[in-house]
C-alpha cells in the first residue's frame, strides 16, 4: 500500500515508537491522527507534523469510538492503524510486600491487549467498508507486542501475558480480515529508547544496550518506524509477528 494521501491512526502517538511512526507517516504524505491519553503530548506532535490530535483511552470502548470518529471526520476513514499505546508494569507475583495486586495485572491486560483489540475492531469495521485499492487492499493494521511475549523476565508476568495476547491474536485476525483485504501484522521490539529507558542513568542504558548481540545498543524509535512503513508497503506481509531486537534473547533477570 502506498502511504501518500492515506488516513492513518496512531495510538500512543505522544511519545516513543508512536511519535516516531507518526512523523514517518506524515513525511510520506499520510494524513495522521494521533490518539493518546496525554493530549498535550499528541497536540505538540500533531502541530509539528501537520496532523490531528485526539484524547483516547484505548481500553474504553466509548473513548476509542469517539476518537476514531473524530479522526474520520478530520481525515476520512483510516486505511492504516499503528497500535503503540501501552504500559510496562514491573512487579513480581510474589514479593516482600505480598502478592501482586490483581488490579495491576488487570491494567496491563486492559491497556496492552484489550486496548489493541479495541482499536483493531473499530479500524477494521470502518476500513472494510472502503473501496479496495488497486492492490485489493482496504487497510493494514500494525500492532506492537514485545520480545517479552516470548522470553519475559522475572517481574514481567503481567506485561508478558498482555503482549503474548497481542501475538496470539495476530494470525486469526489476519485470517478473518483477509476477505476484506485488510492485513494484520505485529512488531515485537526488543529494548528500545523510550521515555522510560531514557530516564535511567547513562551507565544503565549502556548496560542494557550491551546485552544486544548486534548492534550492541538500544533500538531507536526511528527503526521501529522504518519497519512499520515497510510493512505497509509490502502487501505480502500478513499474519506475522516480526521480532525487532538485534538477536536479543532476554535473560531471566
Amino acid at each position: 500500500m502506498k502511504i501518500e494521501g492515506m488516513a492513518a491512526l496512531v495510538t500512543g502517538g505522544g511519545s516513543g515508537l508512536g511519535a516516531a511512526t507518526a512523523r514517518a507517516l506524515a513525511a510520506g504524505g499520510a494524513k495522521v491522527a494521533l490518539l493518546d491519553r496525554n493530549v498535550g503530548a499528541v497536540e505538540e506532535i500533531a502541530a509539528e507534523i501537520g496532523g490531528a490530535a485526539f484524547f483516547c483511552d484505548v481500553a474504553s470502548a466509548e473513548s476509542a469510538e469517539a476518537a476514531v470518529q473524530k479522526a474520520a471526520d478530520a481525515h476520512g476513514a483510516a486505511r492504516i492503524l499503528i497500535n503503540c499505546a501501552g504500559v510496562a508494569p514491573a512487579r513480581k507475583v510474589l514479593n516482600k510486600a505480598g502478592t501482586m495486586p490483581l488490579d495491576e495485572f488487570r491494567q496491563a491486560i486492559e491497556v496492552n491487549l484489550i486496548g489493541t483489540f479495541n482499536l483493531l475492531r473499530l479500524f477494521a469495521a470502518a476500513a472494510s467498508q472502503l473501496d479496495p485499492l488497486e492492490t485489493g487492499e482496504r487497510g493494514v493494521a500494525i500492532n506492537t507486542a514485545s520480545v517479552a511475549a516470548y522470553d519475559g523476565q522475572i517481574g514481567q508476568t503481567a506485561y508478558a501475558a498482555s503482549k503474548g495476547g497481542v501475538v496470539g491474536l495476530t494470525l486469526p485476525a489476519a485470517r478473518e480480515f483477509a476477505q476484506f483485504g485488510i492485513r494484520v501484522v505485529t512488531i515485537a521490539p526488543g529494548i528500545f529508547e523510550t521515555a522510560m529507558l531514557k530516564g535511567l542513568p547513562e551507565a544503565a542504558q549502556e548496560s542494557l544496550g550491551a546485552a544486544v548481540p548486534f548492534p550492541p545498543r538500544l533500538g531507536r524509535p526511528e527503526e521501529y518506524a522504518r519497519l512499520a512503513l515497510h510493512i505497509i508497503a509490502n502487501e505480502m506481509l500478513n499474519g506475522e509477528t516480526i521480532r525487532l531486537d538485534g538477536a536479543l534473547r532476554m535473560a531471566p533477570r
